[in-house]
């Protein structure tokens, strides 16, 4: 058991006035599993980085560990997986590797396979696999979740579990809860670290939240107060003033006595008053902003919007799914679930029209508007005046509902290529809540999102009921939002 101390740590990139760190101090043991925490853009990844010593940093960070990175970067994923291994780590012992494939439930056939036909979920499962038969290492997992079904996440989770000294960077609630022991939070005017899981975590932060709201009331109360006492105060001492102007002036030695009085109570009232300023201005500083979310669904005249039977897609030799039946009325939000690469995103495709061969019959109400928000953000650039331009989409709600999702004006001048992942998903699903739709279709729209925009959208759709079809394998998110749930 060791220490990993961060002392003094100030950040900036290059050519920006955006601090990221601003002498940021805090201690964490190598033994903990870390659950790490924050909206997007605060710089959750960038702090790997530092530890990875990939730039330069004002302040010190000193480890009895060294540091491995996950995802690490496969370039060339049409090696075998064997030589991906041995070029992570190449004193690798196989025996090691293998139990930890075992443990993550993977046939370690796969070790043999190029890494470009391994499933998002073997391919996580093979890197955490390496990384963790290291010794004396710290790993830095940031968000493995993304794209993995909700049967290998826990599985993930279950693994992780049993491992110690990992700071893990992830934005799915249940999963946290189910494998750490800690919690670092990147709020917005400090980095704190608690003992617990997240939920543990998150009704600290919500009893503090509340504490705050509460004290911040009662202070301005009290500063009304006072300011009002200051005014009376004042009148009094200019009437006393006054009165020793005249030809029947009373005892001038009893209104100084009177008059240094009056002062003596401006006096206290006045520090008082500074006092509850002081403690007023410490409040508050770790709100998070989630202002309600708003999206204005049609309502369709049909209630039946779109009508699935017995459809099933093959390509070549292998069947991806047969004989599947649902349909999508008015109200309802449908999650579709099952293992990657089980044919929901081609689901969704064939609704939107796309030409996927297929067999079935899939009936789309006449004249339905649909909005959809794609999993895939690579295609993403320019500039956000220029996207909303380009999708017909009113630019200054296109923007409100980006500031609700935390976007600060400095981002508003950045291009969306120089994003973060979870603010190019934001940006999608800005978009989809402008358009006005009948359907909304969703393919994994949470990820890389941030934990406060997920409960932001999770009341939005709750609020206002669209009808939507979704791919999400966030538990918690699903489990509120979904009226029906589809294995595929």
């Amino acid at each position: 058991m060791a220490q990993l101390n961060v002392t003094d740590l100030t950040f900036y990139y290059d050519g920006s006035y955006d601090t990221i760190f601003d002498n940021v101090s805090f201690q964490i043991d190598s033994d903990w599993k870390l659950g790490f925490v924050g909206r997007n853009g605060r710089g959750k990844t960038t702090f790997l980085n530092l530890l990875m010593k990939k730039y330069e940093y004002k302040g010190t960070i000193s480890s009895p560990v060294s540091f491995d990175y996950f995802p690490f970067p496969v370039t060339d994923k049409s090696q075998n997986t064997i030589d991906i291994v041995e070029m992570i780590y190449p004193d690798y012992e196989l025996w090691k590797v293998c139990k930890e494939l075992t443990l993550l439930e993977v046939d370690c056939e796969v070790l043999y396979r190029p890494f470009e036909t391994l499933s998002n979920g073997e391919q996580t499962k093979v890197l955490l696999a390496v990384l963790f038969s290291k010794e004396n290492n710290f790993l830095l997992i940031d968000e493995p979740t993304n794209h993995l079904d909700m049967n290998t996440r826990i599985v993930v989770m279950n693994y992780l579990k049993g491992k110690k000294g990992f700071i893990l960077v992830s934005h799915d609630r249940f999963f946290l809860d189910g494998c750490i022991d800690h919690v670092l939070a990147i709020n917005k005017a400090n980095i704190e670290v608690m003992q617990g899981n997240f939920s543990t975590w998150w009704e600290n932060k919500k009893n503090q939240d509340e504490y705050e709201l509460a004290e911040n009331e009662k202070l301005k109360k009290d500063i009304k107060r006072l300011s009002e006492a200051a005014k009376r105060t004042e009148n009094w001492s200019d009437q006393i003033e006054k009165s020793k102007i005249g030809s029947h002036s009373p005892d001038r030695g009893f209104i100084g006595h009177k008059s240094a009085k009056m002062m003596k109570r401006a006096k206290a009232i006045e520090n008082r008053s500074l006092t509850a300023l002081d403690e007023k201005s410490k409040l508050l500083k770790n709100i998070e902003d989630t202002d309600e979310l708003k999206i204005i669904p049609l309502k369709h005249h049909k209630s039946t919007l779109v009508n699935v039977e017995n459809l099933s897609v093959t390509y070549g030799d292998r069947t991806i799914f047969d004989h599947i039946n649902f349909s999508i009325s008015n109200g309802k939000r449908i999650v579709l679930q099952g293992k990657n690469g089980c044919g929901k995103s081609s689901i969704l495709k064939i609704i939107l029209g796309e030409d996927i061969p297929c067999n079935g019959k899939v009936e789309i109400a006449s004249g339905l508007v649909i909005s959809y928000v794609s999993q895939d953000t690579s295609n993403l650039s320019g500039n956000l005046s220029d996207f909303a331009k380009e999708h017909h989409l009113e630019e200054s709600l296109f923007k409100a509902l980006l500031r609700k999702l935390d976007f600060t004006r400095l981002q508003f001048e950045k291009n969306i290529e120089d994003f973060s992942g979870g603010q190019k998903k934001k940006v999608l699903i800005a978009k989809s809540l402008c358009e006005q739709a009948h359907l909304y279709i969703w393919d994994e729209p949470l990820n890389y999102i941030d934990i406060f925009s997920r409960m932001q959208i999770e009341k939005l759709i709750k609020q206002y009921e669209p009808t939507m079809l979704l791919v999400e394998h966030d538990k918690t998110f699903v489990n509120e939002i979904a009226t029906d749930i589809i294995q595929i």
